[in-house]
């Protein structure tokens, strides 16, 4: 085994110098042929002599289909010494296929809609540290969408509740608060967060006429139970506000990160509401397990209990670097089983812990 992949995946280093690490992509789809590509995490510490300073890193993704498609992103959160200040900031470019069952709660397999998706996206946020785990900022960035679809005369097409279905460019800028008292930024074992902004948003170019919102805050808390059991809560919120529905803006159900089984994009509306809890039992210093429950649901206006879709599953860790607490996941969630189709269900890889 070459010396930098034995280093990468079984050094234990205390010394809080930096680190890299290569994970490689390979997948199949018949919308995409063979899928071939790579991540890269390269973490470190802006200020090595005070233990508070928390992990930095930078994030780059990049894969390329047989069938033409390609998915890129490079991302970076820099905490500055003493956790003064923290930025992030992404952009990234996908043109990929992508599914399209309808706007709601309980669309159906047999309106799948396949569609050609391009976006372009770039957001910076910057939050300042006034003391006592409470952070204020801003954030801002654009995006550009354009989408084609797969087959003319589906729901895409016939439903009158999709707006804006040749997508557009827009504009966002907005205030951030933050209360924050994690002992870790990347493997919490107690402590919370609770993470908030609100992005208004503005049209340009051939999409000027749209204006709007996105609000989403998301709380988070952390207990540990004894040296190797640690329980995380996590609960979030969205809305989309404003007169107009870009179907596109609209939050969605499922991701790699909450309501794990769930198509992202199989159900979404105006408003979302989700929460899970995971149990992670650290093995050893190099190996985790976990388990979740959680449920969530899309709606339009009125929020009910009766709606709310359940989700399960659960998942391995390899921690490659166990000073900084990173680790590489894999995922298999569980959602539910809509009458006359299979129950969904999804496997996630992944670096570093769901929230």
């Amino acid at each position: 085994m070459p010396g930098f992949v034995r280093r990468m995946l079984f050094d234990k280093d205390s010394t809080r110098r930096s680190s890299f690490f290569l994970l490689p992509v390979l997948g199949s789809a018949p919308e995409t042929g063979v899928e071939v590509g790579g991540s890269a995490l390269y973490s470190f510490y802006t200020d090595t002599a005070h233990k508070n300073t928390r992990v930095s890193n930078i994030f780059g993704y990049a894969t390329i289909t047989t069938k033409g498609q390609e998915r890129t992103s490079l991302s970076t959160s820099y905490w500055a010494p003493q956790n003064a200040w923290h930025y992030i900031a992404a952009v990234s470019f996908i043109n990929f296929p992508s599914d399209f069952y309808g706007i709601g709660d309980n669309t159906l397999k047999a309106n799948q809609d396949h569609m050609g998706q391009k976006r372009f996206k770039v957001n910076f946020e910057a939050d300042k540290n006034l003391g006592s785990g409470i952070y204020l900022g801003v954030v801002a960035g654009g995006f550009n969408y354009s989408f084609n679809d797969k087959d003319p005369g589906g729901i895409f097409d016939t439903d009158p509740r999709v707006e804006f279905r040749n997508g557009g460019a827009t504009a966002f800028i907005g205030p951030s608060l933050i209360y924050d008292t994690r002992n870790n930024n990347t493997y919490t074992t107690k402590g919370m967060v609770i993470t908030s902004y609100f992005n208004l948003m503005k049209g340009l170019f051939g999409n000027n006429s749209y204006q709007g919102g996105f609000f989403n805050i998301e709380y988070a808390q952390f207990f540990k139970l004894n040296k190797r059991f640690v329980l995380g809560l996590d609960i979030q919120d969205q809305n989309l506000t404003g007169a107009q529905s870009p179907f596109y803006l609209m939050p969605a159900l499922g991701s790699d990160e909450m309501m794990r089984g769930y198509y992202n994009g199989r159900y979404r509306d105006r408003n979302l509401v989700a929460g899970q809890t995971e149990l992670r039992y650290r093995l050893s210093d190099r190996i985790g397990v976990v388990g979740f429950v959680g449920t969530g649901t899309v709606f339009n206006q009125a929020f009910s209990f009766n709606k709310l879709k359940p989700n399960y599953g659960g998942g391995l860790r390899y921690f490659f670097d166990v000073e900084k607490g990173l680790s590489v996941r894999m995922d298999y969630g569980f959602g539910e089983k809509p009458a006359g189709e299979q129950r969904q269900s999804g496997l996630y890889l992944g670096l570093g812990e769901s929230f």
